[in-house]
């Protein structure tokens, strides 16, 4: 019973973790690996500085 729930909560904290883009350097990370080994993976410092100035230059269906 205590397994069903651990694993049930982690799977609550992972889906979270998703909406929230907490996954998203990883995933990032992961699929330029995967697709583009030649390629130098950013630091996660500069992943979320263009992350955050590409959303503030194309707001998009924002609501704020």
């Amino acid at each position: 019973m205590a397994n069903k729930i651990v694993t049930g909560l982690r799977g609550v904290l992972w889906w979270v973790r998703s909406v929230m883009g907490d996954l998203d350097y990883e995933r990032y990370v992961e699929h330029t690996r995967r697709h583009r080994a030649d390629a130098q993976v950013m630091s996660e410092r500069e992943f979320w500085r263009r992350r955050h100035a590409a959303a503030d230059a194309n707001p998009g269906a924002r609501c704020c």
